[in-house]
């Protein structure tokens, strides 16, 4: 595992490390430019002092001086006689050239001024190995307090980067202390600019989750005690059909026990059908990339799925049919009553194709059927149940009708509540239905709306954006 602090450490080290370097490498040379040009300017100045003097020295040859001398101070008259020499040096150039010069002698180099002044001149000569060691030591002095101040800055940036890493710590223990009953929000106060963003997404994380495991947890009570009656009821009626003795009490036991059971079974099927259609966005695992939308025939899906309810639409004596294209008008259908058309397959006017985009085409049907098992649960006996598919001018739209009592306006927003039920025990609804039609429809980013059917009860209409573009 990569440690950032140490990460961001050693970057500051190695930059704090070649900063030194570059500086003590540039200070070094400069101090040794500008030791060489004092050097010269102090020979020069030497030989001035020296033009005013009168100065004499015995001209017979002295023994080499033991160890390097500084300078060397020679003066010679205009007939060339020496006239004063503070050392010998074997090997020293009797030839004179004014101004400035770089001679080898003895192979050693050497930094000579001459200066003419009258009838003298004035020689002043300097070691280079001299003047390379004085230089140098200057530049050593110069560049031994950026050294001894480098470790001192690496310190610095230690204790810098492990201050401004605290609040990320802080953060990072916040989230490993959190309990999955209990996700707080992180304290966002405090931190800086560049946590910020990542400590609000988290927090807006953190709320997702919230809402997904109080969902789940209302989702597993409210299956829970829903699942109680239908169980406790199967109970019942299975110890009323082991006591039943004549055949017609155990057949009418028998009857209301696979009733009970095709309850139960319609309940687990719409709960496993409402949490398959349950937005996921709560999930803790990795998310996965959304397929891409399918382009398919609403109207078709539409009466694929309705087809299971036929057979429940005829034991109430209930027409239903599918019109694709503009709504008909009411007196349409009057003349059209229960078993008007010959095919269990309900009726089909206008067979143009309404598209739609689906990420999810397979949950398409159970919208429909949902809607369509809804109509004929709480119509009336003997009544109508119309489903039509249409392009508008914002997308494809599903409309369910069906003439029955409706739902007032007041109610019309709890029905998509789970398990809500308007009249408890008057139907065999689970009251599942539209929370699924509801879930379903999130996921197409539809929107559903109730209203009043021209027939008399209610209308169901969901609206599909168009294809290709957001809802």
């Amino acid at each position: 595992m990569h440690s950032m602090q140490a990460r961001v450490l050693w970057s500051s080290f190695a930059l704090v490390s070649l900063t030194a370097l570059i500086l003590g490498v540039v200070t070094y040379f400069s101090v040794l430019r500008e030791s060489e040009a004092l050097f010269d300017y102090q020979l020069k100045q030497m030989a001035l002092s020296l033009r005013d003097q009168s100065v004499a020295a015995p001209v017979e040859p002295a023994l080499p001086a033991p160890e390097p001398t500084d300078f060397v101070v020679n003066v010679w008259n205009s007939d060339g006689q020496a006239v004063y020499r503070s050392r010998y040096v074997p090997g020293m150039p009797s030839t004179v050239s004014l101004g400035y010069a770089t001679v080898q002698i003895a192979g050693d180099p050497w930094r000579i001024f001459s200066l003419g002044f009258g009838n003298r001149v004035i020689r002043v000569a300097q070691p280079m190995a001299v003047r390379r060691q004085l230089a140098a030591e200057a530049a050593l002095r110069s560049v031994m307090p950026l050294m001894a101040l480098a470790p001192l800055l690496a310190l610095a940036v230690w204790w810098l980067v492990g201050f401004s890493l605290g609040p990320l710590r802080r953060v990072a223990n916040e989230v490993k202390g959190l309990q999955a009953q209990a996700l707080s929000p992180i304290d966002a106060r405090g931190l800086p600019s560049e946590i910020e963003p990542l400590v609000g997404s988290l927090n807006a994380l953190l709320g997702r989750l919230r809402g997904a495991f109080d969902k789940q947890q209302a989702f597993v009570a409210d299956a829970a005690h829903e699942l109680r009656s239908p169980l406790t009821a199967l109970k019942i009626q299975l110890e009323v059909l082991r006591r039943a003795v004549e055949p017609e009490a155990r057949l009418e036991a028998t009857d209301r026990l696979a009733a009970g059971i095709e309850r139960a079974r319609h309940l687990v099927e719409q709960l496993l059908t409402l949490a398959r259609s349950e937005p996921r966005e709560g999930s803790t695992g990795a998310r996965e990339a959304a397929p891409p939308p399918i382009r398919i025939d609403l109207a078709e899906a539409a009466r694929s799925a309705i087809v299971d309810t036929v057979a429940l639409a005829a034991g109430r004596g209930i027409e239903l049919s599918l019109e694709r294209g503009p709504e008909l008008p009411a007196d349409a259908l009057a003349g059209e009553g229960p078993g008007s058309d010959a095919s269990p397959v309900p009726a089909s006017r206008n067979r143009q194709p309404v598209f739609t985009d689906s990420p999810d085409p397979q949950s398409l049907p159970a919208l429909v059927r949902n809607l369509v098992d809804n109509a004929v649960r709480y119509g009336r006996d003997g009544g109508r149940v119309v489903v039509r598919v249409q392009d508008s001018e914002s997308g494809a739209m599903l409309t369910v009708d069906d003439d029955g009592q409706g739902i007032p306006v007041e109610e019309r927003e709890r029905v998509f509540d789970r398990f809500y039920r308007r009249h408890p025990g008057e139907t065999t609804g689970s009251g599942l239905g539209l929370a699924i039609v509801r879930a379903i429809a999130e996921r197409h980013q539809a929107q559903v709306t109730l209203g009043d059917a021209p027939i008399g009860g209610l209308r169901v209409q969901v609206q599909f954006p168009r294809m290709g573009e957001p809802a």
